[in-house]
């Protein structure tokens, strides 16, 4: 039955191209962004998954920056720690060479004592320069109560982690004490380098201070010189085993840099899998539509055209 008033035909040819033209649009919108899954109405489960993965991957990120942070601190006061354990020309290394060279019988003490001054100034300008973004644990502040003063320890962020609702934040723990030359504030010093040990036999001193100037070849002054290059000694391998400590710590920073770096790439893809585009796909699926909106313009067309051959009823 031909009607004027109901056109089946063009109704039909109508929703097919209302489908179309929406099929159309979702497919040029997810070539466009990219993504299959870019608003929640998408797919309200994969848009809240990756949602919070992309969270967690910017969590991941401030994680890497403050590793990279970590790292420059821990390199500085790594690298002023070596200084200060020096080789044959510098640092405690060649303080120890220099006062065994005093044990000499006649030897000029005063003409050694000035080159022991100048390395101990040089291990305390070496100790004051180890300083990044205001932190240095190498000459450290102890007064009591004080604002100022040097925290006991740091905690070094490295790593991010997620279980449910609940965020776990891994740190690396740094006592100051294990890596401090040099310490001001507190009622007596108690760095590796200005500590005063000693007895009434060996004198007392702190490398920092020890003194030979003075002494001569006597028996009690051979007692102190002893004394003093033991006490060296024993500085060099704490200041080694804190060196040593350092390079465990610097270590442990650098694979969890990495591990963290890796780790973020793990997320992104993770989340291209639940929302990314197949772009052959969607290329496919809008060269296919475009045709199916073609016929479905050309279809409505038709219809609406048939109702024209009632006219010649009417002549």
């Amino acid at each position: 039955m031909s009607s004027l008033l109901t056109n089946s035909t063009a109704m039909t040819a109508l929703q097919t191209l209302r489908s179309v033209s929406s099929q159309l649009a979702s497919t040029q919108t997810r070539i466009s962004t990219g993504q299959r899954v870019s608003t929640a109405s998408d797919n309200a489960a994969y848009w809240s998954i990756a949602t919070s993965m992309r969270s967690d991957n910017a969590a991941l990120a401030a994680v890497s920056d403050s590793l990279g942070l970590s790292a420059a601190t821990v390199d500085t006061e790594y690298t002023a720690l070596n200084t200060v354990i020096g080789d044959k020309d510098s640092g405690l290394t060649k303080l120890q060479a220099l006062l065994v060279e005093a044990k000499t019988a006649g030897i000029d003490r005063s003409k050694i004592q000035a080159d022991v001054t100048q390395i101990q100034a040089q291990l305390k300008s070496t100790a004051n320069s180890a300083t990044i973004n205001g932190i240095n644990w190498l000459s450290i502040d102890v007064t009591p109560s004080s604002s100022t003063a040097t925290p006991t320890s740091f905690n070094l962020v490295s790593s991010y982690s997620r279980v449910g609702s609940t965020p776990t934040i891994g740190t690396i723990t740094v006592t100051t004490a294990t890596y401090a030359l040099y310490t001001t504030g507190g009622s007596t010093a108690s760095g590796i380098l200005d500590t005063v040990t000693g007895n009434s036999t060996t004198g007392f001193a702190s490398v920092s201070s020890l003194n030979i100037g003075s002494l001569t070849d006597s028996a009690t002054d051979q007692a102190k010189l002893d004394g003093y290059i033991a006490q060296v000694t024993a500085a060099i391998g704490t200041v080694a085993s804190a060196a040593a400590n350092l390079g465990a710590v610097k270590n442990r920073i650098s694979t969890n840099t990495e591990f963290v770096k890796n780790l973020m790439d793990s997320v992104d893809r993770g989340i291209g899998q639940l929302v990314d585009a197949d772009m052959n796909q969607e290329s496919t699926r809008l060269s296919a539509l475009q045709v199916q909106q073609q016929l479905g313009v050309q279809a409505l067309s038709i219809a609406n055209n048939s109702s024209q051959s009632i006219l010649s009823l009417f002549r």
